[in-house]
C-alpha cells in the first residue's frame, strides 16, 4: 500500500502533545492555559507538526491535573473558557493544524454530579449503578470487595458512609464508571458529539483499555504481567465500534487514538480493526531499551500486527506519564544523542508519530524537590512519580520562568537553573541545536516519505545496528559503542541525527537516512 492523497490526514501525521498546564501561560498565574497554546500555535506550525493533542482542560478539582473530570462539556476557569477553545480551534485550522482533545471515559472526578448523586443515594439506587459500588467482604463488610490495587498505590477501593465500597483504579477522587450501565455509554456518545460539533478533529482516549470490568470482579492473580481482570476486556471493543460510527457522521476524517496498554502487539491491534479506533499508541517502542535488537523486534512485531487488521502503526517515544527519553537512554550528551537517533528512526517508519512537548528541545527529566511534587501517585506511594517530565517549557531568557508566562516567579512546578541554553529562543539561532534538528527532520519527512510503501524490509547489518528499507529510503541506527560499517544499500545521505557518516561508517548513538544505493 502506498501513501496518496486519499489517505486520511491522521494516517501518517506528526502529532504534538501539549500538556496544557506546562506549555504556555498567557496570564502570569504560573499555569499554562488555552490562550497560551493559541499564542504559540505559530511555533508548532513552524516546527512542522500536523496536529496538536491537548490534555484535559475541563472543570476539575485537579487532583490528577485534569484527568479527574467534573464536567465534560466546559472549560476549567484555570485554563480559560469555551470561547478560548473555539479561538484555539479556529487559529489552528487557519495554520492547517488539527486539534485532538483528551476524553476520560474510565472514571470521573468525585466532584462530578453523577458521583455526588451516587453518594447521596442508598445502596441499590439506580444512580449508584453508574459507578462500581459493591458490598465489602469479611466481618461487617470491613474488607474491600476484592484485592485489586490502585495504579497510584494502595487498594483500588474506598468505603463510603453507608458501608459500601466504590472502585477507583487510580486516585480515590477518580471513581470508575460502570460501563455495563447504558447511561454511561449514552453520556459519552453525547460528550463526543458536543466537541465534534465545536470542530475538534479527534480524541485521545485515556485508559482506553479499561472501561469494562468483569461483573463478578474476580481477584487479581499475582502472576499477571498486567492486572488482567481490570483491563482489556472484550466488551470494550463495542464502545469503539459505536464511536467509530459517530465519527463517520462528521466530515474531515475525524479520528480517535487510544491509550491502550496491552500485553502484546496483537492485542494492541484489536483496537484498530476497520470498524473501531483509527489509532492506538504503540507503547512497545517507548518501552524498548536502547538496543538494535529491541528496536528490530518492536518494528517487526508492530508492523505484522497492524498488517493483520489493515491498520497503520502509531509510534511514540515520550508522553506526560513516563521518564523523558533522553534520561531513559542514559542522560547527558549520550542520552540526547540516542534520543535524537531514536526520533529519526521512528520518523522513517510508516504510520503516524507523536511527539511530547519539550522532546524537540532535548529536555531531560527534572529532579523536582519533594516539597514541590504534585503527582497524586507520589502522595500514595512515596515514589517520585511523573512531575519530572511535566515541568513547564522554557521559551526564552536565561532564568526562571524562561518566558513561560508574563510572571516572574516559579510556575506550578519549579523550573531548574541552567536551562537558558535549552530555550526555544536560544535553540532557534543554533543550527546544531536539537530544535533545529527536529525542524529539519519534520521538513525532510514531509519531502521524502509521501509515496513510500508501508512495507519495511530489515536489511543485513553490522552488530549493534538496525538497517531498515522503506521503498528507496534506508534508515540505519547504530546502538553500539563504536563506529559500524553501513550496509551496501545505503546510498546518498539524506539526514543524520549526529555526525555525518564518514568512510562508510556510522558513529555510535547515531541514526541516518539514505537514498537507496
Amino acid at each position: 500500500m502506498h501513501i496518496d492523497s486519499r489517505d486520511p490526514w491522521w494516517r501518517h501525521a506528526v502529532c504534538y502533545q501539549v500538556y496544557v498546564r506546562s506549555f504556555a501561560d498567557s496570564d502570569g498565574d504560573g499555569v499554562g492555559d488555552i490562550r497560551g497554546i493559541t499564542q504559540r500555535l505559530p511555533y508548532l506550525a513552524d516546527l512542522g507538526v500536523d496536529a496538536v493533542w491537548v490534555t484535559p482542560f475541563y472543570p476539575s478539582p485537579q487532583r490528577d491535573h485534569g484527568y479527574d473530570v467534573a464536567d465534560y462539556r466546559d472549560v476549567d476557569p484555570l485554563f480559560g473558557t469555551l470561547a478560548d477553545v473555539d479561538a484555539l480551534l479556529s487559529r489552528a485550522h487557519e495554520l492547517d493544524v488539527r486539534v485532538i482533545v483528551d476524553v476520560v471515559p474510565n472514571h470521573t472526578s468525585a466532584d462530578h454530579p453523577w458521583f455526588q448523586e451516587a453518594l447521596a443515594a442508598t445502596p441499590g439506587d439506580p444512580v449508584r449503578d453508574r459507578y462500581v459500588f459493591r458490598d465489602g467482604t469479611g466481618p461487617d463488610g470491613q474488607e474491600p470487595p476484592n484485592n485489586w490495587p490502585s495504579i497510584f498505590g494502595g487498594p483500588a477501593w474506598s468505603r463510603v458512609a453507608d458501608g459500601q465500597w466504590y472502585l477507583h483504579l487510580f486516585d480515590p477522587g477518580q471513581p470508575d464508571l460502570n460501563w455495563w450501565n447504558a447511561d454511561v455509554g449514552d453520556e459519552f456518545a453525547s460528550v463526543l458529539a458536543f466537541w465534534l460539533d465545536r470542530g475538534v478533529d479527534g480524541f485521545r482516549i485515556d485508559v482506553a483499555h479499561g472501561l469494562f470490568k468483569p461483573a463478578d470482579l474476580p481477584p487479581r492473580e499475582a502472576h499477571h504481567r498486567l492486572p488482567a481482570p481490570m483491563w482489556d476486556q472484550p466488551e470494550v471493543h463495542e464502545v469503539y465500534r459505536r464511536w467509530h460510527k459517530l465519527l463517520e457522521q462528521y466530515d474531515g476524517d475525524r479520528m480517535a487514538v487510544g491509550e491502550a496498554w496491552t500485553a502484546s502487539a496483537e492485542s494492541m491491534a484489536r483496537y484498530i480493526r476497520p470498524d473501531e479506533l483509527q489509532q492506538t499508541f504503540n507503547f512497545a517502542w517507548l518501552e524498548a531499551d536502547w538496543s538494535a535488537d529491541a528496536f528490530r523486534a518492536v518494528v517487526e512485531d508492530t508492523l505484522a500486527a497492524v498488517g493483520l487488521v489493515g491498520a497503520s502503526a502509531t509510534w511514540v517515544l515520550a508522553n506526560h506519564d513516563v521518564v523523558r527519553e533522553a534520561t531513559r537512554y542514559g542522560g547527558g550528551a549520550t542520552g540526547l544523542a540516542r534520543a535524537r537517533a531514536a526520533a529519526l528512526t521512528m520518523m522513517a517508519l510508516p504510520g503516524s508519530a507523536y511527539l511530547y512537548q519539550g522532546q524537540e528541545l532535548g529536555l531531560e527529566q527534572v529532579e523536582v524537590p519533594a516539597e514541590a511534587r504534585q503527582d497524586p501517585s507520589w502522595f500514595r506511594t512515596g515514589e517520585v512519580g511523573r512531575d519530572g517530565c511535566r515541568v513547564p517549557l522554557p521559551w526564552s531568557g536565561t532564568s526562571t520562568p524562561y518566558g513561560f508566562g508574563p510572571g516572574e516567579g516559579q510556575p506550578w512546578l519549579p523550573m531548574p537553573e541552567g536551562w537558558g541554553d535549552l530555550t526555544v529562543e536560544a535553540q532557534s539561532g543554533d543550527p546544531a541545536s536539537t530544535l533545529s534538528f527536529f525542524r529539519e527532520l519534520l521538513r525532510t519527512r514531509r519531502e521524502v516519505t509521501p509515496g513510500l510503501p508501508d512495507a519495511v524490509e530489515v536489511l543485513d547489518a553490522e552488530p549493534d545496528t538496525l538497517a531498515l528499507r522503506r521503498g528507496d529510503l534506508v534508515c540505519v541506527v547504530n546502538c553500539g559503542s563504536r563506529p559500524r560499517r553501513l550496509p551496501a544499500e545505503a546510498g546518498a545521505i539524506v539526514l543524520s541525527s549526529g555526525a555525518a557518516p564518514t568512510h562508510g561508517e556510522l558513529a555510535p548513538d547515531t541514526a541516518a537516512w539514505f537514498r537507496l544505493a
